[in-house]
């Protein structure tokens, strides 16, 4: 089939994504928002949300800046083409740009699912859905308007204006342009996870600690000074920083896929497939979103099974749509391009179960973590964490056979580019239904404020109830989500070491680049590749420990200086506390951030291109196993923690409920900070390594 036949797809599902967003967001909008103090309590976390995002941003473009005049530096020299410092700001644009809808749409929601939820548990669950799903939608479409206008722009550019006659070099150097607007997605994902993670961890412990453990009254208490914040902080970090995130994720795949498309030198159909199996993952999600509903039991399996409903009924089409567009496009000989696409999904799926059966409170692990609270918080941390390492080994090995069946699927016993290609096909495959499998994750945020006003606001109990129903659900759906995108980091990294050997080969074409533990500079790079995760994630939780000491000794503060707080007449002074997270978020994420772009180079010019190699394998390996226990570790002590609250050990107020609420402080980092940021670390590394080749080889001392 011609490929312009089929291509309009991709800014198709890109319009109609975004249309539908729209169409979601007006229709919450009109919902009402409930009493006057639920209104303005939404309003106050609204405000901080923007304030945040709007200081956040004005940091982000300073780093920007400074990469765009070095990007133009390394241009005018020779070392990138001109497109690439305008493809790297438009890459951290449209990611900002993702987080911050996804973040409106959340805080304009939170009010009307607490009064949805005073209706029924259904109706709660739609609108907080809906918010979800205009942050699903809104991060493919915007990824997939990002992708077409420069591939379009490209090669009208590489074909009219500077044509290269060369198909093969024409489509690496489009792609090659296309892995930097990547860059600057990761760059600003980065960021924004990091600065967002560090904002509500650190007033979620400082609330936590002084609120429930010191002073004893409920979560989301409105005498706690941090609770606004708090609420804040569920908008930046886990709204805005995930919708930056899997923005990211998602590009990366695709970008990562037509990269290896291109040095398949087999034309632009290989280029172009992932994007066009994005689009009909699209659709796919559209059509799932809409399937989403339950009844009024507040049973998690019975909730569970309402959004597995959604996601199910996408991937199935998505594996049917697939076989057509395999068959169209790429032809009947490549058959096994779609057991590859098949191998992805059903990957993806595994490793959501298997986060689901660690990180759930329904299954033995998070059980016994609550069990283990009953002798105190020390046996609390030592039971997440072994909970946490034992997690990793299915989900390894579910990427593991991924990897090995999506290669020789593809072709590899045959072609090695083909099995490569496989593999990063399957990563696309397993984000294919991102659409719907983010609005799974971007609901529980908002169903957490909702809960949050339904306290402030002191609604009917049975409203709190319904609210922590879907609350405690988007805590397992989140840790899914979470899981869905490390396993896909892992892949696409794969996939991008690959593509910075073929641009280091394409670049010195003469080159002997062999990745050999044998070889010294790769040996030493393969170490310091496996440091950095530690490294980074070290500074993230030292950020988050910093940042909440300074709300726990301000939260004190008030309750020790502002007697009236208790008793109800006198009201806490809310901005402070988010002053205080805002100030060392800001400063706090700029150090981790860094980390990512400059430690590639530097040992590229001390160790080599294939010292380079080396550092991107370790950064992999240790990344995504990292990554799984951190994530894991911190959902199932968050998990635990509101097991035990529905009554289990003691329930509220219990001594095992304050050693749980411990092992939660310990694990909020874990899994909303550092956890979350290694998969875009992971994948940064590479992409900077990429869009940097040309430099280290040049400046490489070995």
């Amino acid at each position: 089939m011609d490929l312009g036949s089929i291509a309009f797809l991709v800014p198709l599902s890109a319009a109609i994504a975004l249309i539908v967003a729209v169409g979601m967001s007006a229709s919450i909008r009109r919902r009402k928002e409930g009493t006057d103090e639920m209104r303005r309590i939404s309003e106050a976390i609204r405000e901080g949300a923007s304030a945040y995002l709007r200081r956040q941003y004005q940091g982000v473009m300073l780093f920007f800046s400074v990469m765009f005049v070095l990007l133009c530096i390394l241009a005018t020299l020779g070392f990138l083409s001109w497109f690439t410092p305008f493809a790297f700001l438009s890459g951290g644009f449209f990611s900002g740009l993702a987080g911050y809808i996804g973040m409106r749409t959340a805080t304009q929601s939170n009010a009307r699912t607490a009064h949805a939820a005073s209706e029924s548990l259904n109706d709660g669950l739609r609108v907080a859905f809906a918010s979800g799903s205009v942050m699903g939608l809104t991060v493919v479409g915007l990824s997939l308007v990002h992708l077409s206008l420069w591939y379009y722009l490209l090669t009208w550019y590489y074909t009219s204006v500077q044509p290269i006659a060369d198909s093969v070099q024409r489509l690496s150097t489009i792609t090659s342009v296309l892995l930097t607007s990547g860059m600057g997605a990761s760059s600003m994902a980065l960021f924004a996870r990091v600065g967002g993670g560090i904002f509500t961890k650190a007033a979620d412990i400082g609330a936590d600690l002084v609120g429930k453990v010191e002073q004893g009254i409920p979560e989301d208490d409105p005498r706690n000074a941090a609770v606004i914040a708090d609420n804040v902080g569920d908008n930046v970090g886990d709204v805005a920083g995930m919708g930056a995130d899997l923005y990211e994720s998602y590009l990366g795949a695709i970008i990562a896929t037509s990269a290896l498309g291109a040095s398949t030198g087999m034309g632009a159909n290989w280029v172009v497939f992932p994007m066009i199996l994005a689009a009909l993952g699209v659709f796919a999600s559209i059509i799932g979103t809409f399937l989403v509903r339950t009844g009024e039991k507040a049973e998690q399996s019975l909730l569970l099974s309402a959004l597995r409903r959604g996601v199910n009924v996408s991937a199935v089409i998505v594996v049917v749509a697939s076989w057509f567009a395999v068959r169209a496009i790429l032809g009947t000989d490549f058959m096994g391009v779609f057991w590859s696409v098949v191998a992805g999904l059903v990957a993806g799926v595994a490793i959501g179960r298997v986060t689901e059966y660690y990180t759930s409170a329904g299954y033995k692990p998070t059980q016994t973590v609550a069990a283990s609270s009953t002798t105190g918080p020390a046996t609390v941390i030592i039971s997440g964490i072994a909970s946490g390492m034992a997690s990793t080994a299915v989900p390894v090995l579910v990427v593991a056979a991924a990897v090995i069946a999506s290669y020789y699927l593809a072709g590899g016993s045959g072609s090695q580019v083909m099995g490569l290609y496989g593999i990063a096909v399957s990563a696309v495959g397993m984000l294919s239904t991102l659409g719907i499998t983010l609005a799974t994750d971007a609901y529980g945020p908002v169903a957490d404020n909702a809960g949050g006003i339904a306290e402030m606001a002191k609604l009917p109990e049975k409203v709190r109830e319904r609210t922590d129903a879907l609350d405690s659900l988007g805590n397992t759906t989140a840790a899914t989500g979470k899981g869905f995108a490390i396993g896909s980091a892992a892949l696409t990294a794969l996939a991008l070491v690959v593509a910075y050997r073929d641009q280091i080969l394409m670049l010195d074409p003469g080159r002997e680049l062999v990745f050999s533990l044998m070889t010294p500079a790769v040996l030493v790079g393969v170490f310091i590749g496996g440091m950095l995760p530690f490294l980074f994630s070290s500074l993230t939780m030292q950020a988050v420990g910093r940042a909440a000491q300074g709300i726990v000794m301000e939260v004190r503060r008030q309750f020790r200086e502002m007697p009236g707080i208790m008793d109800g007449t006198t009201k806490p002074d809310y901005a402070r506390c988010v002053d205080i997270c805002t100030s060392h978020a800001q400063k706090e994420m700029i150090a981790p951030s860094l980390i990512a772009i400059i430690a590639p180079i530097i040992s590229g010019i001390l160790l080599g291109p294939e010292g380079v190699g080396g550092v991107l394998i370790g950064t992999v390996v240790t990344g995504f196993l990292l990554a799984i226990m951190m994530a894991n570790s911190g959902g199932s002590w968050d998990n635990a923690k509101k097991f035990i609250e529905t009554g289990e050990h003691g329930g509220k107020g219990s001594s095992a409920h304050k050693a749980s609420v411990v092992g939660d402080t310990v694990g909020d980092p874990f899994k909303d900070t550092s956890g979350p940021s290694l998969n875009i670390l992971i994948k940064l590394v590479s992409m900077v390594s990429i869009v940097f080749a040309s430099l280290i080889l040049s400046l490489a001392i070995m």
